[in-house]
């Protein structure tokens, strides 16, 4: 009986490039990307700050972990999260279980660099975005660690080059070569 390969699950902040390193990787591997949250707006058919307005951030968390507990009972993908997915400790369980986890990891500041001028982010349309982004990464950053097997530095680099690196990764390639 062939069994569906494993998949890979990216987590990680808003902003550490999830949805670019995640469309690569998929490539790399001739695996489906799927981006929880563009499945989710194609979904609900409305944007993810629509559905914060309407239903505040419990009704999309909500949401996120339907979805995603779903979604991980799929092979043979490269999943990029949304950044709250450690959040539900079942959800980061389960994706240990089915596939292998990369924390894709970056720093406050490269965060705010790269989400600064994105409206369509519910969680730091605050006064002080930078100050919320340092509390985000500090309540997360310990469930992130936990809910991975293996941790990425995300940094300004080519993510081309990110990609290679985790390409030649042993436990990439174990999954990989399982699969195969």
């Amino acid at each position: 009986m062939e069994t569906d390969p494993r998949s890979v699950f990216l987590i990680g902040m808003m902003g550490a490039g999830k949805s670019t390193v995640g469309r690569l990787l998929a490539q790399q591997l001739k695996y489906q990307f799927v981006d929880a949250d563009r499945e989710l707006e194609a979904r609900s058919g409305v944007p993810i700050p629509t559905i914060f307005e309407i239903e505040g951030e419990a009704g999309f968390r909500r949401r996120e972990v339907t979805l995603l507990a779903e979604l991980t009972q799929r092979g043979g993908i490269v999943l990029a999260t949304g950044g709250g997915a450690v959040l539900d400790a079942e959800l980061a369980q389960s994706m240990r279980e089915r596939g292998l986890v990369i924390y894709l990891r970056a720093s406050a500041e490269e965060i705010f660099r790269r989400t600064r001028q994105d409206r369509s982010r519910p969680l730091l349309q605050t006064p002080n975005p930078r100050a919320r982004i340092d509390e985000l990464l500090a309540e997360r950053e310990p469930l992130y660690e936990k809910a991975a097997h293996l941790v990425f530095q995300s940094a300004a680099s080519n993510p081309r080059r990110l990609v290679s690196r985790l390409i030649e990764h042993p436990q990439l390639k174990a999954i990989v070569l399982r699969s195969a």
